[in-house]
């Protein structure tokens, strides 16, 4: 059953947000018998098919978009840790717990996580919690983002400022933005990478702090892709002959991003609902309503 579903997951009909409701729908009744290995497989698939997005674009495009989110990427991650950590404090949520969600929601979900984890000391149970509670987020995203763009008729542009500053992960971003259209798609996922590079800097800031409080060194994650995807982009431009190779790679990529979803809805379990706590939850739910509101007013008003 999981690889037929698997192998639907190619079929180009197929949507991101259906891969994803099927691959939820089948971990929450039947179960996933691959796990561990579906679970290894969406980051790395994840990670080759943001790469084989930047063959969509040329550098010299990537990097005009990536210079105009800079200001729009870092005001969001600001307000979003700087209210985050205030709802945590609030809702009184273990400390450790409240700091993850915070920074999965202000900058990229489960990666956001796995990096800012190791440097702040987190045991399992503070990653299985704030992981639980950025995934539902995530999967509600990518049905609820397109249906309002839609009914607030966004333009391509302002869909993929307000997608890559609100939604968590990047693979509900790229998801949702290549359901909204091809110009929301190209946008999202430049401006996405660019708030994804904010990893770096917050868990090397984590690490210092931890290791001025608690001593010992602290290895942190390096989102490499994102560099590839440059890279990528970089061929586009320098050689443009290659223009029917490079639209090939592009729609290979879309369609393993739908199977990417699939493999993280799959990883949807009772367990992962059990782990949610009431109050990381409500730290979760308040933090991305207030960025999706405050995102979504500042996109009406400016883009």
């Amino acid at each position: 059953m999981f690889l037929a579903l698997a192998a639907l997951a190619l079929v180009p009909a197929v949507s991101p947000a259906v891969a994803l409701g099927v691959g939820a729908a089948l971990g929450l009744t039947l179960g996933n018998p691959y796990e561990a290995r579906s679970a290894r497989a969406s980051k790395g698939l994840l990670k080759a098919c943001v790469v084989g997005l930047g063959f969509g674009m040329s550098l010299p495009a990537v990097l005009a978009v990536g210079r105009a989110g800079v200001v729009v990427t870092a005001a969001g991650i600001a307000f979003a840790l700087g209210l985050g950590l205030l709802l945590g404090r609030l809702l009184r949520v273990e400390p450790v717990t409240g700091a993850l969600v915070s920074g999965g929601t202000a900058i990229c979900g489960g990666s956001a996580i796995a990096a800012l984890g190791p440097a702040l000391g987190a045991g399992a149970e503070a990653m299985g919690v704030s992981l639980a509670t950025v995934f539902l987020l995530n999967g509600v995203a990518l049905y609820v983002f397109p249906a309002v763009g839609h009914a607030l008729d966004l333009s391509q542009h302002q869909f993929a400022v307000w997608a890559a500053v609100a939604i968590h992960d990047t693979s509900s971003v790229v998801g949702a933005a290549a359901s909204y259209g091809s110009e929301a798609l190209r946008e999202a996922t430049v401006l996405k990478l660019t708030r994804a590079l904010w990893i770096v800097p917050l868990a090397l800031g984590a690490a210092l702090w931890r290791r001025r409080t608690a001593g010992g060194e602290v290895r942190v994650t390096v989102p490499w892709f994102i560099g590839l995807f440059a890279l990528a982009s970089a061929v586009v431009a320098l050689f443009p002959a290659g223009a029917p190779v490079y639209t090939a790679l592009v729609a290979l990529a879309k369609q393993g991003l739908v199977l990417t979803l699939f493999l993280i809805g799959a990883g949807l379990s009772r367990a992962t609902l059990r782990a949610v706590g009431v109050r990381p939850l409500a730290q979760g739910v308040l933090l991305w309503a207030a960025v999706a509101g405050a995102s979504l007013a500042a996109v009406l008003a400016w883009a």
